[in-house]
């Protein structure tokens, strides 16, 4: 299937046929990415009396039960809700799934103390103001590694809060990123990087959000493409999330 569509007077075309999936499918146990000592992963079958949830246990269907941390155990997008004290929940705040997206690849700069970091003069190098809704950024080296790293304890890069207010100054409303966090790991609970994308608590961007731990193989060029954001219809801050990119021409 194919679609036509127009953005600022200009038209485009997108094959729904070819998508490019950038989640991290969400394993059982250690073989999977992990951050901010999450408990991993568990998947059981529901047990009733004689009745077992699992074909390979005798049962006739399989009905497991899920145990898992949004934020810790995958890719998943976040709204305000995670640092409001005010109770926001994603459904309520990501309203629409398509978007006009770029994609760019970064090398987070090395600092004296060590921290590696992505700063505001390395995006305005390659994101211009009104040129994209979402943004996705692919941080470098790249492998797949980041779809089995444990980033606990690792202090992993981040991005700058100077960074993240020219985003905002650039019209990004929704920023994903391979990284488990846009703070640094152990910040003493400042945030400035989600606080200035979304300008909490002075004028809250209700309906922008953040999606952590992608991945975006190196076979995927940087450039222009359609975004379709798909999430769960958790009752929470955030949910596990799959966004799939739209080549356009």
């Amino acid at each position: 299937m194919q679609i036509i569509f127009t953005r600022q007077n200009k038209t485009f075309r997108a094959d729904l046929s070819q998508p490019l999936d950038l989640s991290i499918l969400l394993k059982e146990g250690l073989e999977n990415v992990n951050c901010f000592y999450a408990p991993p992963v568990e998947y059981w079958p529901v047990v009733a009396g004689d009745f077992v949830g699992s074909t390979a246990q005798g049962g006739p269907v399989n009905f497991f039960n899920v145990r898992f941390n949004p934020h810790g155990n995958g890719t998943h997008t976040e709204c305000v809700g995670h640092i409001a004290k005010e109770r926001y929940v994603l459904r309520d705040c990501l309203v629409e799934s398509h978007f006009w997206a770029k994609l760019v690849s970064i090398f987070p700069q090395k600092t004296d103390d060590g921290d590696r970091v992505i700063f505001r003069e390395q995006l305005e190098e390659v994101v211009e103001k009104n040129e994209a809704e979402a943004l996705l950024i692919r941080t470098l080296p790249n492998d797949d590694l980041k779809k089995r790293t444990n980033y606990s304890g690792a202090n992993p890069p981040y991005l700058h809060h100077e960074a993240a207010r020219y985003l905002v100054e650039c019209g990004v409303r929704h920023l994903l990123l391979d990284l488990p966090s846009v703070d640094r790991e152990e910040d003493g609970g400042q945030l400035l990087t989600h606080r200035a994308f979304w300008q909490y608590p002075e004028a809250v961007r209700k309906h922008c959000t953040i999606t952590e731990l992608i991945y975006v193989p190196n076979e995927i060029r940087d450039g222009f493409y359609l975004l379709n954001l798909q999430t769960a219809s958790f009752d929470l801050d955030a949910s596990p999330s799959r966004p799939v990119l739209f080549r356009v021409d």
